[in-house]
């Protein structure tokens, strides 16, 4: 059953009970208004009726016997005045009938009371004279009439309740509606569609979180796709370079020299480098990338790539230094994956910056807001060309590069940053890039110590 279906048979419901409830707490308080009329009237006179009989029952022993002798007063006898009282058994057999009203009019209008004795109902006691009749009619007719009022006036503001919550569960479920058509249209694969915000409600909030899943399914599938393409690119072009070498091989139908292998066996270390770093970038990525994490002395670590990378720095006359500012740069981790992150971060600083620049490693104390240690911050920064602000958000994308600094003939296959940031999450840390565009580039390199 559909949602505004259901929500007009509640509201349908809810009206049809509460005009019900109406009708009989209606019919209550009229009786029980004409029964304290009543009562005010003659409610002594009957009270007195009763203890007289009751006690007259009491003396005779627990018997009516010689009821019918007991003298109530003149005013009974008034035929003038029709008063009648009527006294019955609790087997509702007549045991006294006094006045000119019949019974049946005793009964029927008259003031009826139950006579108790220690718990057991001895009798029944009926008054009756005009004035009650008249307030006996008003008790059995205005009901009648209140009722004959109610179910037409009851009925016209059924109809128009169930015709207003009709039209109200129908607005109320139109943003859904819109809704659904909009969830059914991402469900057979049209991503990135988006749902009219028409309202600030829980609806609109829905219809808002919708939009963003249905934004980020969409870049998720484009960067899918490309991911596929750039694989596919990037494989290529080994293999290509491998089938036309052993194609023209085939077509000399002579040995090959040891020298003509050379090509081939560069374009498989390059096809083995390329298809390791996808796979090692695909476990950090699935948080799987296994970890030998142990005491390490970061300044240590980052002293032998500044070694390893002195000798090539000098040849370009750029001067690389290393700087370590924190009380202690000690941490736990694994030293093989941190020495691919700097490794990487520095081969790109050196590459990128243009001779009689400087390359500067920063081993700093993270400061937490109490200022004690939060962990390391090292900073890999450069005086090379810098970076675009456009290329920037996707510096650490998968084959990303951008126009001049990450060019296929100067760059790799544009995962290393990629690598790096996953190496670096691996560890709990964050890394990310400052760049302007003819200063430098500095990256930013937070690690927790444990």
């Amino acid at each position: 059953m559909k949602l505004n279906r259901k929500l007009f048979l509640a509201m349908a419901s809810f009206i049809m009970a509460m005009c019900v409830l109406y009708g009989l707490l209606t019919q209550w308080i009229v009786r029980e208004g004409v029964n304290a009329a009543v009562d005010s009237n003659r409610g002594e006179m009957v009270a007195s009726l009763s203890d007289t009989l009751v006690a007259y029952y009491a003396e005779q022993g627990r018997t009516w016997d010689g009821i019918g002798q007991v003298s109530f007063g003149e005013s009974l006898e008034d035929a003038e005045r029709q008063k009648g009282l009527l006294l019955q058994s609790a087997h509702h057999q007549t045991l006294l009938h006094r006045g000119t009203p019949s019974e049946a009019l005793i009964q029927r209008l008259g003031i009826r009371r139950s006579l108790e004795w220690e718990g057991e109902t001895i009798g029944l006691l009926y008054y009756y004279d005009p004035d009650v009749a008249m307030l006996s009619k008003l008790r059995i007719g205005l009901p009648i009439s209140v009722l004959t009022l109610l179910i037409p006036g009851a009925a016209l503001f059924i109809a128009i309740s169930l015709v207003v919550a009709w039209r109200l569960s129908r607005r109320l479920t139109e943003p859904l509606r819109r809704l659904m058509a909009v969830i059914e249209r991402l469900g057979k694969g049209e991503f990135g569609v988006q749902a009219q915000v028409i309202s600030r409600d829980e609806f609109g909030q829905v219809a808002i979180a919708f939009n963003t899943m249905s934004r980020l399914l969409q870049e998720g599938e484009t960067q899918r796709r490309q991911w596929v393409a750039d694989v596919a690119h990037e494989l290529r072009t080994p293999i290509t370079v491998i089938r036309g070498q052993l194609d023209l091989a085939q077509h000399r139908n002579k040995p090959i020299d040891p020298e003509n292998l050379l090509p081939l066996q560069d374009e498989l270390i390059r096809l083995t480098r390329l298809v390791d770093d996808l796979h090692q970038l695909s476990l950090a990525e699935a948080g799987q990338l296994p970890l030998d994490r142990k005491p390490t002395d970061l300044g240590k670590l980052l002293g032998r790539i500044v070694e390893r990378l002195t000798h090539e720095a000098e040849q370009k006359g750029i001067r690389m230094t290393l700087v370590c500012r924190a009380d202690s740069p000690d941490l736990l981790a694994d030293a093989n994956r941190l020495t691919q992150v700097f490794l990487n971060l520095t081969v790109n600083a050196l590459r990128y910056t243009p001779p009689n620049g400087q390359i500067e490693l920063a081993i700093q104390e993270e400061r937490t807001g109490e200022g004690e240690s939060g962990g390391i911050r090292v900073i890999v920064s450069d005086t090379g060309q810098g970076i675009e602000p456009q290329h920037l958000p996707h510096i650490f994308d998968r084959f990303y590069r951008t126009d001049e600094a990450r060019s296929r003939s100067g760059g790799g296959a544009g995962l290393g940053l990629a690598i790096a940031k996953g190496l670096v999450v691996a560890h709990g840390g964050t890394i990310e890039v400052t760049s302007a565009v003819g200063q430098g580039t500095s990256f930013i390199v937070r690690l927790p110590r444990s």
